[in-house]
């Protein structure tokens, strides 16, 4: 199973310190607003977000359809048929995406202690 690409997105306190943080480790700024308390950062292929008052906890976050540089790719697994397939195997889904639609969408998984994962197309 294909889950697209990987990423933390990260519940912060202090969005300034966190990126000066983030940049002290080699991250850069990817994409995001600072002005409205979010960015994306990277180091190498390792994404990071950083979300100052958007959500409660950190998510692990899969992209279907894009590679590490939110390029999207020619072929991937949609939202859609990952959500039937987690199903078939009794995965519990928290928030489904709409199975008769097509092109973004998104749906929540909770593993067993808690966290959050998040499997978000945009294309």
């Amino acid at each position: 199973m294909e889950l697209g690409n990987f990423s933390v997105s990260l519940n912060v306190k202090d969005i300034n310190a966190s990126k000066a943080f983030y940049e002290n480790l080699g991250f850069t700024v990817f994409g995001g607003h600072l002005e409205q308390n979010w960015l994306i950062l990277k180091n190498g292929k390792a994404t990071v977000g950083l979300f100052q008052g958007m959500f409660e906890k950190n998510i692990l976050t899969f992209n279907p359809g894009w590679d590490e540089n939110a390029q999207s790719l020619e072929s991937f697994t949609d939202v859609r048929d990952l959500q039937k397939e987690l199903k078939r195997k009794n995965v519990a889904i928290n928030t489904e995406v709409d199975p008769n639609t097509t092109g973004p969408g998104s749906m929540v998984l909770i593993d067993p202690d808690g966290n959050p994962i998040l499997i978000d197309q945009h294309v």
